[in-house]
């Protein structure tokens, strides 16, 4: 099972490569979406689009608090989304897909009671 721990590593690595900020970024994100989410049968779809949301939230802090020049982010961004590594892209849908669930599973025993 080395590809069980393989993906354990890529989720260690993205949590501790992170700082603070984007950590923080990931949790509102994830606990929105898990929040919003109507049920369990859509937390892929729902994952999918908090990944996307997440991509346009660095986005724009890198340009507004950054001070990068837009185009030339959205271009340096574009190649370095093409050269992810699958691994580090199924460790943050699996973050993701996980803080979505337990927002979600949170959610709905405060609130359908």
């Amino acid at each position: 099972m080395p590809f069980l721990m393989d993906i354990w590593h890529a989720i260690h690595d993205v949590v501790m490569a992170s700082d603070w900020k984007t950590l923080a970024i990931m949790a509102v994100i994830a606990l929105g979406a898990g929040y919003l989410m109507q049920s369990f049968g859509s937390v892929v779809s729902t994952t999918v689009v908090a990944l996307v949301a997440f991509a346009l939230v660095e986005y724009a802090m890198a340009i507004t608090i950054g001070k990068q020049n837009a185009s030339a982010y959205a271009t340096a961004d574009w190649k370095a989304f093409q050269d992810l590594h699958m691994l580090t892209l199924l460790a943050y849908g699996l973050i993701f897909g996980v803080a979505i669930g337990v927002a979600h599973a949170a959610r709905s025993l405060i609130l359908d009671r």
